[in-house]
């Protein structure tokens, strides 16, 4: 053998001493094999560092070889969906699979060529994603799909009464007046967290305090909204409009959840400066959440893994291992952190307006 010639199923065939098609078979576990040939042809692809076509093997199963993901368009300023993709891809490259990425800009006659799609959150009202699912291509969603159309397997989480221990741990701290910053309910998972906190008022009696936002919220609308819950502090008037509800008479807001990604580590340095001593929790965990002075108290979704989980759903329907209509729970946590802690919180606070003062002395 040359050092240059590529390695094929030939090559194991002739260092192994056996044809192609008993060499193919061993490999491949079919046909006619001792279990000694398997084993010596085995070791000899092992030792030639023999790695199989696959894409002709997916031809020779009238396979594409690839998965569509479908993603909202704020992937790219998003660290969650960022890490799901990842778990998507990671799951197809162990079942030797690639994946295309399809998003609501992607407007198209035709179906993707691909074996199976994937679908991230998808909103209700995308296009796109109606079009995907009238395809007839096998479909897993991240969290149900918020229209007429189901998926033929779902992954999603219990998001309510993880908010509502989220919010049990407020009120543990001290926080009697919870006010919530949420997406539209477009989204299965937005509307699950609105959900699960107007129950959680309800029955601890506390009057709802909810400013909406759009599901891509950018940073001025966060801190906007994040202005209007705090008021009459920070001379917002009252929270209304956005589908807020706010009753100043119950008391001022005394800690605020944050759902959107990334909005909490928006709104801390509003919360530092108007020094109300207000605690502050996000929906979505982080690296910024983390790193976050104080660290945020956060919902760990666990995206990556649940891209993952996604992924597998996808196969086991591709296989009929399990039949359309499978749903899965994808577990999540709450991670504790000092944002929560009223000690920490005033530190931060204390520091935060020295830099203020500082800044401004220059």
């Amino acid at each position: 053998m040359q050092a240059d010639e590529p390695i094929t199923i030939l090559t194991v065939a002739r260092e192994a001493g056996v044809s192609k098609t008993t060499a193919s078979d061993a490999l491949r576990g079919s046909g006619r094999v001792s279990e000694a040939t398997r084993e010596a042809v085995a070791k000899v692809a092992e030792r030639l560092g023999y790695v199989p076509n696959g894409s002709a093997r997916h031809l020779r199963k009238a396979s594409t070889g690839t998965l569509g993901l479908h993603v909202p368009e704020v992937l790219t300023r998003s660290a969650y969906y960022m890490s799901f993709v990842f778990g998507v891809v990671e799951q197809a490259a162990r079942h030797d699979y690639d994946v295309t990425l399809i998003t609501s800009g992607q407007r198209r006659s035709r179906a993707p060529r691909v074996d199976g799609l994937v679908l991230g959150d998808p909103l209700g009202g995308d296009p796109v994603v109606e079009s995907l699912m009238a395809t007839g291509l096998p479909t897993v969603s991240c969290e149900h799909f918020p229209g007429a159309r189901q998926a033929d397997g779902v992954v999603w989480s219990d998001h309510a009464p993880m908010l509502a221990r989220l919010l049990d741990h407020l009120r543990s701290a001290g926080a009697a007046r919870p006010g919530l910053i949420v997406a539209g309910d477009e989204s299965d998972w937005a509307a699950s967290v609105h959900r699960g906190y107007l129950e959680w008022c309800a029955a601890q009696g506390v009057a709802p305090l909810v400013r909406r936002v759009s599901f891509d919220a950018t940073g001025d609308e966060v801190r906007a909204a994040a202005r209007a819950l705090l008021a009459p502090e920070m001379g917002g008037g009252p929270a209304s409009g956005g589908g807020a509800v706010s009753s100043l008479g119950d008391g001022a807001m005394d800690a605020l959840v944050c759902a959107p990604a990334g909005a909490a580590t928006e709104v801390a340095p509003l919360l530092r400066e108007a020094g109300a001593g207000v605690l502050l929790a996000s929906c979505v965990d982080s690296a910024a959440t983390r790193l976050a002075d104080p660290p945020i108290t956060a919902i760990d979704l666990r995206p990556r893994e649940a891209g993952a989980s996604c992924a597998q759903l996808l196969f086991d329907l591709l296989s009929g291992t399990v039949p359309a209509g499978t749903e899965r729970v994808h577990p999540i946590e709450l991670a504790v952190r000092a944002s929560t802690d009223p000690r920490s919180w005033a530190r931060a606070g204390r520091a935060g307006g020295q830099e203020n003062v500082t800044s401004l002395q220059k």
